[in-house]
């Protein structure tokens, strides 16, 4: 499956959720090394909700960029 993730640069480094799956979040220094931990932290929530006896959600977000004159 194939998850949107959002990653926004912070003072720090970057940190990454997904819109699909509440709660699940990942932060570090560097972009890859974001995106990894999220990847991971993805599984690792799939695997929670199985384990509870739930179905994993669809993927359902998606990112559209608008333009608009400022």
């Amino acid at each position: 499956m194939k998850y949107l993730i959002v990653l926004e640069p912070t003072s720090t480094g970057y940190s990454a959720y997904s819109p699909d799956l509440d709660g699940c979040v990942a932060a570090a220094e560097g972009r890859e090394e974001t995106i990894a931990l999220m990847r991971e932290a993805i599984s690792f929530h799939l695997e929670c909700l199985a384990e509870a006896g739930e179905t994993a959600p669809e993927p359902s977000s998606e990112s559209v960029y608008v333009e608009v004159n400022a």
